[in-house]
Formats: C-alpha cells, structure tokens, sequence
C-alpha cells in the first residue's frame, strides 16, 4: 500500500539547475529568511542587535516586511496580536542574551494565550557552545533554559543545512492546536557565514489536527442531550480556533447557557438570550454554574479568573474539551476531551440531540438581572459611562488591547465585545506594558480597521518608546490612557489588604506632550467628551492619544 507520505517528488530539470547554482553571496541567514517566505510568511517583528545581523541583512534581499520595535518584549506583544488576528505564526526576531531575555514576558503572555509566535534568536558563535565561560558579548550558559519553561518547543540549529527543518518543525508546532510561541536558535558564525545551501522555495509544515476521539464525544453527546440544567462555559480556545458559530448552534441546539471566559470574550453574541455574558467573578454567575447537571467547558483550562478564584465546585458532571493536555481535568475532575475546539464541537453538532428548554431564558435574565443590582448598588456609574462611552466609540469590527489596569478588569467582565477575535487583554500572564504594542501588532495585520490601545499610567510608561514605532509605521491605532496617577489596582489591593498603599505613587510625563514629541497627535479628554473625543481619534487614521484623568474603582467581586 502507498501512503501520500510514501510520495517523493521528482525534481524538475529547472529546480534541479536551481539548486546546483545557488545565487551568490547568499548568507545563513538567508536560509532563516527564505524558509519564513517559502512557509508563507509577509512580514516579520524584531529588533537588530550584533549577533543577529546575519538575518536582518538577508531581508535586504527579501520582500518579507519587517517591522522593528523599540523593544524586545514589544516586538514580541506585536508579534502575539498579528499571530491572534491573522491565525498564522508570526515571525520574531532576536538577538542573543539580553536581547532574547527581554522578549520572555512577551513569550509568557503568547503561551497564555495560545497566541502563534515564532521567534528565531541569534546564538553566540558555535564554538562557545556547550556552557563554557568563553567571553563572548551576551554569553549565556544555556540559554534554551531560559526558554524551555516559557514556550511551547525549542528548536536548535548548529549548521546551515539545519536551518529551513528546524524552523519548519517550529512553524508546525507554533500552528498546531494549542497554537502557542515556539523558540529557534542559531549561532551568529552561522547566520553570517556564506553557504552554498540551494535556495529554499515552498516548505512543508502543515500544523496536525487534533481531533476527537469519537467514543468520547459519543458520551459527551449522551450526557448533554438528556441533561436537565445544562451550561457552557467558553473560553480562548472557541476564540483561537475559531469556533464561535458551532458554539453558538450548539448552545441553541441544547437550550443551554453559555458563559464567555476574560480569554473568551466574544466567543458568543453578548444580547443572545442564551449568553450569561462574562461576569465570572460574581456568586450569582457561580452559583448558577455550579448548579449545572452537565457543564461543557470548551477551551478553557478553568484556571484562576475563570473559576472565581477557586471557588467554583460543580456538583454536576463536567466535560471538558482542552487542546492543551496539561491543562486537561488540571482543576475539576471531568470527562476529558483533548481536541481542538472546532473540530470536537463540530463532532457533538452530529450527535447531540435537540433539546426543548422553555425556561433557559429565563433563568438567564434572573441570573444577568441579579448582578446588575449587585453592581448598581456600589455606585460606579463613572467607570460604567466609561465603558459605555468605548463602546459607543468603537467601530464593532475593530480590535482592543486591553492592558493590566482597572479599567481593562471592568472590561473583562462588563464589555460586549460583538465579534470573535476583536476583544484581547494581558490576563493570559498578566504581564504589564502589553496593550499598545500589541495594538500596533494588530495595525500591521490589518491597516484597514482603526485599533484602540487601553493602559493606565503606570502600563503606558512600559510602552511610550513605541509611539516611535507608530509614527514611523503610520499606524492607525489610538491609545487611550487612564491617568490616576500611579499603578491605581495595585494601590486598592494594598490599601484594602494593608490598610496602605506602598510603591504604588508614579511621577509620570505629561503624555500629550510627550506624544506630540514623537509627531503623534493627542489630547486631553473628559468623561463626558470622551465618546465624541474617541470617534473623532478612532477616524482620522494614524496613530493617536488620548488621556483621561480620573481614578477609578473595581466593583466589589462576590465569591
């Protein structure tokens, strides 16, 4: 029998002559670039430094673009959002020890968030190898090890000929459910040294599917068809394997609530009577949840913030359907479905059957009309008309990056997000500095739609060199800035724990100058101009700031 993997392609007598007259002055890093573009690759992230140079002077020779950050963990923010938006693994490059070092926070984030990133860092000369002290700039003993705990695989190259399999082994796991960062080294000596490898042309990495077992998905089918009070909760992966529409016809099919995950936002239309939204830290929403005969949870390992802290314990039975298998049944036992999201709720789409529920909707406006009192009688209507004014601002097809401030934690729970794929935050690390960068990431994956950038002070200042980036770019994207003065969540964890604050009080710049610095337009606004202010920066094109003074407060959670 002949398996399509058995087929060896016969060389043409052109691709032949090709490959015995390499052109010349071709370098390794010409082999990394070439593999990229043959992979289907248009454009890289990155930042140069001495030992990487062997590839940044390939891409002179190359029609991949290539957008330079300021810094490395930026570049890798950037990198994370076009990998998000675009579906595909997005290339990042990087030096060696400080170099590569600063982009891990980045790489924690995409691992997070499953995001497809694809760095390929520079290595000392091969002959320092093998954690030695040899003196090289940027020496590292071993710097895999500092990589290893972070991204999803590692791949080392130690000669040119090993160059287009090892990122092409990388790009197939970048790309394979769970989609996550992967990591590749290469020596400088061989990234600069001339070869006379043939000229890499089209490159085969298909990702492999994750499908699921269908004795599993048979019983899951069974428990939810004769389920009395089933419910789903849907996090990042519905989102990351775009699985949004089959969620949404099951959920109808079953009758069955659905909670959207902070990663999840906009997996399910936020006004479908079906949808309890996204208020995961409310008792109302637990209790709820915990009351499920049959809980289907898709996506999400149920970690922390999907869990209310911990404190949810479901007393009926769970099934779980997780790509990443070390997040499988990690927190509630379950009926483990390891799959990619689309394709297991596809399966259950062929077997479940139709289930009549005329209460559901009703039980979901109780639930939903539960925790707006719970919030209208805490008195935030400043940080609501915020949220409101946002999204009254912005286009519902345009993406927002959400950085680690209050604001952003009012967001994951109380903003409509409308599409899949459009709503993204820094929750997956937690990692300050992600919102703009990553904004810019997402400029450059698609220009056409304006996208809006949320930090706080505190955030911004990890992020200010990159208005550089923007204005160079000419990237359409408005930064909003939340200025309360200092890190303002932090100051209300330590107050409300210890009774003070500490480290929290910031001396910062006067942002609007400092934009206008960098030739970037911004301006002040208020809580009451700020929809008529944002639609008019979301609508100009370029970049842009905006910033609103005020301090604002968390509602209090319920666990």
């Amino acid at each position: 029998m002949t398996h399509d993997h058995d087929l060896v392609l016969k060389p043409t007598a052109a691709q032949t002559d090709a490959a015995l007259t390499p052109p010349p002055g071709r370098l390794g890093g010409d082999l990394v670039i070439e593999t990229l573009r043959g992979l289907g690759a248009t454009t890289v992230f990155g930042l140069p430094g001495q030992h990487a140079l062997g590839m940044f002077d390939a891409l002179r020779r190359s029609d991949l673009r290539y957008v330079g950050l300021r810094v490395e963990n930026n570049a890798g923010f950037a990198a994370d959002a076009y990998g998000r938006l675009t579906g595909e693994a997005a290339p990042l490059l990087l030096s060696t020890g400080p170099g590569a070092l600063t982009s891990l926070a980045a790489l924690q984030e995409a691992a997070a968030a499953s995001a497809p990133v694809l760095a390929v860092s520079a290595q000392v000369p091969v002959r320092g190898l093998g954690g030695g002290r040899h003196g090289y700039l940027h020496e590292l003993r071993d710097q895999q090890a500092s990589f290893r705990d972070v991204v999803k695989s590692v791949h080392t190259v130690r000669t040119a000929s090993q160059i287009p399999s090892a990122i092409a082994a990388a790009w197939e796991s970048a790309l394979t459910a769970p989609h996550g960062p992967v990591w590749v080294e290469i020596p400088a000596d061989v990234l600069t040294a001339p070869t006379a490898v043939p000229v890499v042309t089209a490159v085969d990495a298909t990702p492999r599917d994750l499908p699921p077992r269908p004795e599993l998905t048979a019983v899951a089918a069974h428990l939810l068809s004769r389920a009395e009070r089933p419910a789903i909760i849907a996090g990042g992966g519905v989102v990351r394997s775009d699985a949004s529409g089959k969620l949404r016809a099951l959920a109808e099919r079953l009758s069955a609530p659905v909670v959207t995950t902070f990663g999840g936002k906009g997996a399910f239309p936020w006004e479908h009577p079906l949808s309890l939204q996204s208020w995961l830290e409310d008792r109302h929403t637990t209790d709820f949840l915990e009351d499920a005969d049959v809980l289907l949870v898709v996506g999400s390992g149920l970690g922390e913030l999907s869990s209310n802290y911990h404190t949810f314990a479901p007393r009926g039975r769970v099934v779980q359907i997780e790509a990443d298998l070390g997040k499988l049944e990690s927190n509630h036992p379950a009926l483990g479905i390891h799959a990619d999201a689309r394709l297991a709720l596809s399966a259950l789409l062929e077997t479940v059957e139709e289930r009549e529920d005329a209460t559901a909707h009703e039980r979901v406006r109780e639930v939903l009309a539960k925790v707006r009192a719970r919030i209208a009688a805490q008195d935030l209507t400043r940080e609501q008309g915020l949220l409101a004014a946002i999204r009254k601002a912005l286009p519902d097809t345009s993406p927002s990056f959400w950085d680690m401030t209050i604001l952003s934690y009012w967001a994951w729970s109380a903003f409509d997000a409308r599409r899949p794929n459009t709503m993204h935050s820094a929750q997956g690390a937690g990692g300050l500095g992600y919102a703009y960068p990553a904004a810019l990431g997402a400029a450059v994956a698609d220009p056409t739609r304006p996208v809006l950038a949320v930090s706080g002070d505190g955030g911004a200042l990890y992020s200010v060199a990159e208005l550089a980036t923007a204005r160079q770019h000419g990237l359409p994207v408005t930064w909003l800035i939340v200025d309360d003065g200092g890190y303002g969540i932090l100051r209300a964890y330590m107050a409300e724990e210890f009774g003070e604050a500490t480290g929290t009080e910031l001396t910062r710049p006067d942002f609007v100058a400092l934009a206008e610095s960098f030739g970037v337009p911004a301006a002040r606004t208020t809580l009451e101009t700020l929809e008529e202010d944002l639609t008019r920066a979301l609508r100009t094109g370029g970049p842009s700031v905006l910033v609103v003074g005020t301090t604002l407060r968390m509602f209090a959670p319920t666990h």
